[in-house]
């Protein structure tokens, strides 16, 4: 009998605001990332294992379909995101723009910290180890008791099935 694998292993992907500021505590924030990501879904560019978004940073288990290569959905995503929220802040805060303020010759806000963490998860064993390490980061934070609780992160979809973004894909190991 052969043995298949994928073309892309599913990734535990990190992604920090530049500076580790607080940009994403509102929900208006947060919801730019959930919108981004039921779209990367939708356009089947990915498929969704779990996430987890913080108030400075985010974690994703995504992995990337045989039409994308994961540097070009991630480098997607970050654009696009980066966009929406330099456009949120202009709106709703746009004092706060000057902390996103650099100096580039490719542009003149950084939301995103560069060289984001991203590595493939080759085993059952340490895709649930990160699984875990990201669901319990709002626990970690003081933010719930349990992870199922926080609402930004796909712990409920684990531990009770409910998608509350329609986008997660349980993964099966």
């Amino acid at each position: 009998m052969e043995t298949t694998y994928p073309v892309y292993w599913p990734q535990f992907y990190t992604a920090t605001i530049y500076q580790w500021k607080q940009l994403l505590l509102k929900e208006a924030y947060k919801n730019i990332i959930i919108e981004s990501l039921q779209y990367l879904v939708s356009d089947k560019r990915i498929v969704l294992n779990g996430f987890v978004i913080m108030s400075n940073h985010l974690h994703l288990i995504w992995q990337a379909s045989n039409v994308f290569t994961p540097s070009e959905v991630q480098a997607s995503f970050m654009k696009y995101t980066s966009r929406q929220l330099i456009r949120l802040i202009k709106v709703d805060s746009p004092d706060m723009l000057t902390e996103f303020k650099v100096n580039r010759g490719d542009r003149d806000h950084q939301i995103w910290k560069r060289d984001p963490l991203g590595f493939e998860l080759f085993t059952h064993e340490v895709f649930i180890q990160k699984l875990d390490y990201m669901h319990y980061n709002p626990v970690r934070a003081s933010l719930c008791n349990y992870p199922e609780e926080y609402y930004y992160s796909s712990a409920k979809f684990y531990e009770e099935g409910i998608d509350d973004f329609g986008m997660l894909t349980h993964f099966a190991g």
